[in-house]
């Protein structure tokens, strides 16, 4: 759960504009075509992915009445497909008594096939939901269970709760999974202003003792947050899993999302890394609070992250979720990194969603110049799935132009940096009012292999996410173009061929 402290010096950036300037005007333009949106008012943190009964759950942190961060509740939602999303009514309201006010904070959802809580009616197993309660009267943050009956459209809160409360007031976003070597559920919590990751263990949900505690490491300058503890496949060999956790933080310039690659023994996670190396999930200035599915068909991990906005207002809604991703571990020169790639889920899926026939074109040979691609009819939605194969060899710089606009100068980049060996996304031209200077260029250290870099792009409206080399890094960013900036391009600085291009255009699902 994104602290109210983070939050208020995320939207203290220079170029904010304050909740009230523009909360009446409605941004249709901005709306996403293809990630998550709740239909009105705020969302921030995913919370209780769970694969139930075929269907992807989604709850969310969400305020029900209206459309700034407040009244913290789980909102829900599912889906067969990770596109298209059925809305529900809020599934854990806040609880407002004369005494004190319970704010719904995140946390995760399990289902208690075994019925350990005792919570199971008529030999069905119940779905758990672990949270965080913030009490803002009494300065406190503890952890509190509630369960469902009905396939997690309702929770009932648990009569006994806390299940566990340190009297502190940073202490939140528990992430519960099983551990079936120990027979125990195990949870990680973030002790937020020591750096560092609780580990609890419980046979019955209700019931939790300490196990270990880590940290710090890393990334220390802000609060830890949302950790999230997975075990990964490595080199696709389903033998050899090593543990990832996943760590949310406030960054230098923004949210900032941290990992760690070890061991977890049941009681502790090791880190196979030295203490001060830093990991980074995501190196672009909007991904935060990522959690995942654990048990998604095909063993997939997939994670979902929170875009957080924070730039021009949106209406009637505020805030978007990733692109879910398919995680894995693979083996680099570097050491095990952490992969993301957009869920096969979808990416197989995209000829179903797209709008008209998909741009595919092999060969490209570009000098000193750049080609439009997007068309009156086609490509014109700031809506494109582009996935291509540059060969750089005799390149400085290719990639894309994207939110372009007859007459106008201002446009995106992104693409790729050949003597700095680096992933970019580049918002200077485009985004001098709306981003705060240090965020205009936002890069990522990436090398091409064999000669050849992959750059995935998927442009939605009001955000980026850029995925390089097959999911080694990925940079992700929240845009917001003027009327009309729709038209897209591909660029070369220097000789580039294109081996491989393929766009999609999924401006209407």
């Amino acid at each position: 759960m994104l602290s109210k402290k983070i939050l208020f010096l995320l939207l203290l950036m220079p170029s904010v504009k304050v909740f009230s300037q523009q909360k009446e005007v409605a941004t249709p333009q901005w709306r996403p075509a293809y990630h998550f949106t709740p239909p009105t008012n705020w969302t921030n943190d995913p919370n209780g992915l769970i694969f139930l009964n075929g269907t992807f759950q989604l709850y969310y942190q969400h305020n029900p009445f209206e459309n700034k961060w407040g009244h913290m509740s789980w909102g829900h939602a599912t889906s067969v497909d990770l596109i298209h999303w059925k809305n529900l009514p809020v599934a854990i309201p806040e609880v407002i008594t004369k005494d004190t006010t319970t704010w719904i904070y995140s946390g995760s959802a399990v289902l208690d096939t075994n019925n350990t809580s005792g919570f199971g009616v008529n030999g069905k197993a119940p779905l758990v939901a672990i949270f965080t309660a913030d009490q803002p009267k009494q300065k406190k943050e503890s952890q509190f269970i509630g369960y469902s009956n009905d396939n997690g459209l309702s929770f009932k809160q648990y009569s006994n709760n806390p299940v566990i409360d340190l009297n502190k007031r940073d202490f939140r976003d528990p992430n519960v999974f099983w551990y079936a070597p120990s027979k125990q559920w195990i949870m990680a919590v973030s002790m937020v202003d020591d750096h560092m990751i609780r580990f609890y263990g419980s046979k019955n949900l209700k019931d939790w003792n300490k196990l270990s505690d880590f940290g710090p490491a890393g990334y220390t300058k802000n609060g830890w947050e949302c950790p999230s503890l997975l075990p990964l496949v490595v080199d696709n060999d389903p033998k050899h899993i090593k543990w990832v956790l996943l760590v949310s933080s406030g960054g230098d310039h923004g949210p900032l999302m941290q990992y760690f690659v070890g061991d977890f023994d049941g009681t502790t996670f090791k880190n196979s890394n030295p203490e001060s190396l830093q990991l980074t999930v995501d190196y672009g200035d909007a991904f935060y609070a990522a959690i995942a599915w654990r048990n998604a068909p095909g063993n997939k991990t997939i994670l979902l992250g929170w875009m957080q906005s924070g730039k021009p207002e949106t209406y009637p809604w505020k805030g978007q979720m990733s692109i879910p991703r398919d995680l894995s571990l693979k083996t680099t020169a570097n050491g095990l990194r952490l992969f993301q790639t957009p869920s096969a889920i979808v990416s197989n899926s995209l000829s179903q969603y797209a709008k008209g026939a998909v741009l595919s074109k092999k060969d490209i040979h570009l000098n000193n110049q750049n080609i439009k691609l997007s068309t009156p009819t086609q490509f014109n939605g700031n809506a494109n799935w582009i996935d291509a194969q540059f060969d750089l060899k005799n390149a400085t710089k290719a990639g894309f132009y994207l939110t372009e606009k007859n007459g106008s100068t201002k446009r995106i980049t992104v693409g790729y940096n050949v003597q700095k060996q680096e992933l970019y996304v580049d918002c200077t031209a485009a985004e001098r009012e709306n981003k705060s200077p240090d965020n205009l260029m936002q890069t990522a250290p990436m090398k091409p292999v064999k000669g050849i870099i992959k750059i995935q792009v998927l442009l939605d409206k009001s955000s980026i996410e850029v995925i390089g080399n097959n999911g080694e890094k990925v940079i992700s960013t929240m845009i917001y173009p003027e009327a009309g900036a729709t038209g897209f391009s591909v660029f070369s600085d220097g000789k580039t061929t294109i081996k491989n291009l393929k766009v999609w255009d999924l401006n209407h699902k």
